[in-house]
């Protein structure tokens, strides 16, 4: 069985600090980061699966229509 190693954007190794070296990878039901420079390897904890982030696409019409406010013109003549 092989194993597929995903590199992480932007993440800095916490041994040698480089960056865009670390890649992430499950083995055994559990999920490990491994810089590719240095060999630095944890097991990565999380505590709780991390959630969607809120966007335009994954909310309702009906949340999306709450958040619309009016907007007031003002006349730049008048100040």
């Amino acid at each position: 069985m092989t194993v597929v190693k995903r590199f992480i954007a932007g993440a800095v190794c916490p041994r040698c600090a480089a960056m865009d070296r670390i890649v992430m990878y499950s083995e055994n039901g559990k999920q490990f980061r491994e810089c590719v420079s240095c060999g630095y390897r944890d097991e990565m904890l999380l505590q709780s699966s991390p959630r969607e982030l809120d966007t335009r696409v994954n909310r309702s019409e009906e949340e999306r229509r709450d958040e619309v406010r009016p907007v007031k013109l003002i006349d730049p003549k008048a100040v």
